[in-house]
């Protein structure tokens, strides 16, 4: 998956996550057949009617087709970004510094979805799409949005588990006084605290630890700490 940062004029950097071009022409094609149940319908409630004024079923025609006209701008319009296909794919449509679009954003884009997406078949919004890098096809360059997923991405990282090597040793058993919940706390902390420099919430943690399980630590906290997180693993998989 796809992302790129932005920094908003509070200087506060935004991490956004692109939809995939697979996952747009998935909610596209679900739009899509929504739009073609739509028709049938509206087809066979006119020839129920069973009128035979011309200038009656061209008007009946022309109201019932206007919505697909303007499906996609209605509802991302009034759905907060979202279509029904972009809602069951957990797809939105967002300003590049993440903040929702004003309607002139949603009508540009739409405006130019009769450019990228219905006279090419969709073909240059998907090769626009690839080279952007920003998840945008024409409509979206012009309209400053883009196309994000609301799809949570979990890295191994955010995980309890940890790589070991098979011949690992673990070296306090003690560690199984705590519970996965508190051990997941533990290593969210200390992953945070390493990646933001912050030593001093390191030493706070490993003297708790060590605290908790009762014995004295011999090793740097970092070192300690990370001991602590694969000796739990160790043991915990192959209880």
């Amino acid at each position: 998956m796809d992302n790129f940062q932005i920094e908003t004029a509070q200087n506060v950097n935004i991490v956004q996550n692109v939809a995939g071009v697979g996952e747009r022409i998935l909610a596209y094609l679900i739009d899509s057949a929504i739009i073609v149940i739509y028709v049938i319908l509206v087809v066979i409630l006119v020839s129920w009617l069973d009128v035979s004024d011309d200038g009656f079923i061209f008007l009946l025609i022309m109201t019932f087709g206007l919505p697909v006209f303007v499906y996609h701008l209605l509802w991302e319009t009034f759905w907060n970004g979202r279509s029904p296909g972009k809602a069951a794919m957990k797809l939105r449509v967002v300003k590049l510094d993440g903040s929702k679009p004003a309607f002139s954003n949603y009508f540009i884009r739409w405006l130019i979805r009769l450019v990228d997406v219905s006279v090419t078949s969709g073909a240059l919004a998907v090769v626009t799409i690839l080279l952007n890098g920003k998840g945008q096809r024409l409509g979206d360059v012009a309209a400053t949005t883009t196309v994000i997923t609301e799809k949570k991405t979990i890295h191994f990282s955010e995980t309890l588990l940890s790589d070991i090597p098979e011949d690992y040793k673990p070296t306090y058993p003690q560690v199984t006084v705590f519970t996965d919940s508190e051990m997941q706390t533990i290593k969210s902390v200390f992953t945070r605290a390493k990646f933001n420099g912050n030593h001093n919430v390191i030493l706070k943690l490993s003297k708790r630890i060590a605290k908790v399980m009762d014995i004295t630590e011999e090793e740097t906290p970092i070192a300690f700490i990370d001991k602590v997180i694969k000796d739990y693993n160790y043991y915990t998989q192959n209880m």
